[in-house]
């Protein structure tokens, strides 16, 4: 039975070319795995639609790839390299996106090899993996911390050195002052803070504590443009 399951089914193909059925059910099987990969990564994860597309579709289009070498992996693995000195996107990938395209990329070099089984095993245990890792426990365990970015507006005669220390002691784990920026033609300060929110918080009693510091002027509290998943 695991004889099977590890059987290549071009083995009989590679030296007479490549036939339509096993063409078909190679293509076939990597657009599957990379619709199951998608499926995982967009489950918990705020993504574009575009990299989801991408990460569903280069399965297939590495299993095309070993397909034309006629099976031959130094060569195939030789002529994928090259799409790796093209940016598939304009912005950084963060740690997990990477680690996605490159679960994508194994399990299309083994569809190309006409592994299909071994490939949605791979793929299955990799996204069970990542579900498991992906839990409120194992985030928690792997010190994982939600940084969020804190943005307050406040009067150019504030000081702002301490003013809000016992406000962020109370409702944050930890919190740094990342930049200072004059606005408003210099008659206003905004501070930018990363900070780690406490658990059971009310987020709604924070800002409000922070309104009477600062005369009620404008507060944005977000997650960071530039974090890192893991």
């Amino acid at each position: 039975m695991l004889d099977f399951m590890t059987n290549n089914i071009l083995a009989s193909s590679t030296t007479t070319g490549i036939t339509m059925w096993a063409f078909l059910l190679c293509v076939a099987t990597g657009l599957g795995i990379g619709f199951l990969l998608a499926l995982t990564y967009r489950r918990k994860s705020k993504s574009s639609p575009g990299f989801l597309v991408t990460l569903a579709l280069l399965p297939a289009v590495v299993a095309m790839i070993i397909l034309m070498v006629n099976g031959n992996l130094g060569a195939g693995v030789a002529v994928a390299g090259t799409f790796s000195l093209v940016r598939f996107r304009s912005v950084p990938g963060t740690a997990k996106e990477i680690c996605a395209i490159f679960i994508a990329m194994a399990a299309g070099l083994a569809v190309g090899m006409g592994y299909l089984v071994v490939a949605v095993l791979f793929t299955l245990i990799l996204a069970l993996a990542e579900m498991f890792y992906s839990t409120k426990k194992m985030q928690n365990f792997c010190g994982a911390i939600q940084e969020r970015q804190l943005r307050i507006t406040i009067p150019e005669d504030l000081d702002y050195t301490e003013i809000f220390d016992d406000i962020f002691e109370k409702f944050f784990k930890s919190y740094e002052l990342a930049e200072v920026k004059t606005t408003n033609m210099g008659s206003l300060f905004r501070l930018t803070y990363r900070v780690v929110v406490k658990d059971d918080v009310s987020e709604k009693k924070m800002m409000d504590d922070i309104r009477v510091r600062n005369g009620n002027l404008e507060i944005s509290f977000s997650r960071p443009l530039n974090h890192n998943e893991l």
